[in-house]
């Protein structure tokens, strides 16, 4: 059987024959202060759901992938200069229920950001676009069932990538400086896991993974060695604490 060439079959083809799909991203940026995990959120200034917290993101362009969008949503959404900060993106998951979206079928590509900081303050946002208003908020104590669309889910499944990744791998630096103490880092397992480790089995365990910078800094008591990450992986891996 005949059946043309591409050509012939591109030049017949009508795309309105299919039902139309718009693609979104969302992104769950998390960042650390003061020993609690933050979440990102933006007041939504337009419908719908006029007024509720949501997770920054926005359509993704004709001439964008879904990882350029991310970026741009980050900066326009939260007024942040991506080359002033330490920032760790990637691929989340896809979410594609029929009626997460009041509008139309809109299926959404979530990204996990992770934001490196000193651990005491977080990065000013400043809200842009259609978002009234940006926040950071402990993620722990988030009425998840109140965001907007099904983002509820997506932050509920971007912490358990980052808890989970954290047993086998070194991902937990991301939300730290490039050179940190290990001080700094066990703050960050207790923000995310929710449990305090005891210093010396952190140690124990974390060092072999780390590089010396051969740097301190001044801490309570005596000074603090400075660390790099020296190896993507955890062998073997963190057994978490279950609560």
């Amino acid at each position: 059987m005949n059946h043309g060439t591409e050509v012939d079959f591109l030049a017949a083809y009508d795309p309105a024959e299919f039902p139309p799909v718009a693609l979104t991203v969302d992104l769950v940026v998390f960042a650390v202060a003061q020993k609690r995990l933050h979440v990102a959120l933006v007041e939504r200034g337009a419908q719908p759901f006029l007024g509720t917290l949501a997770l920054p993101g926005g359509f993704v362009g004709p001439q964008e992938n879904a990882l350029e969008a991310a970026r741009r949503e980050l900066a326009e959404e939260m007024g942040l200069d991506l080359a002033e900060h330490r920032v760790f993106v990637e691929q989340l998951s896809t979410f594609s229920d029929p009626d997460r979206d009041p509008r139309m079928r809109v299926v959404s590509v979530a990204h996990l950001v992770l934001f490196g900081g000193d651990g005491a303050s977080l990065p000013p946002l400043q809200a842009g676009t259609d978002a009234a208003a940006a926040h950071w908020r402990p993620v722990h104590a988030v009425d998840t069932a109140g965001l907007a669309f099904d983002h509820g889910g997506i932050v509920a499944a971007g912490l358990e990538r980052l808890a989970g990744k954290m047993e086998y791998s070194t991902l937990a630096t991301r939300l730290l400086p490039a050179e940190f103490t290990l001080s700094a880092l066990r703050d960050v397992y207790t923000a995310v896991w929710q449990v305090e480790l005891p210093a010396g089995n952190f140690t124990r365990k974390m060092r072999p993974f780390l590089t010396s910078t051969g740097g301190k800094v001044q801490a309570v008591g005596a000074p603090a060695s400075l660390f790099r990450v020296g190896s993507d992986w955890i062998s073997p891996p963190w057994i978490r604490p279950r609560q």
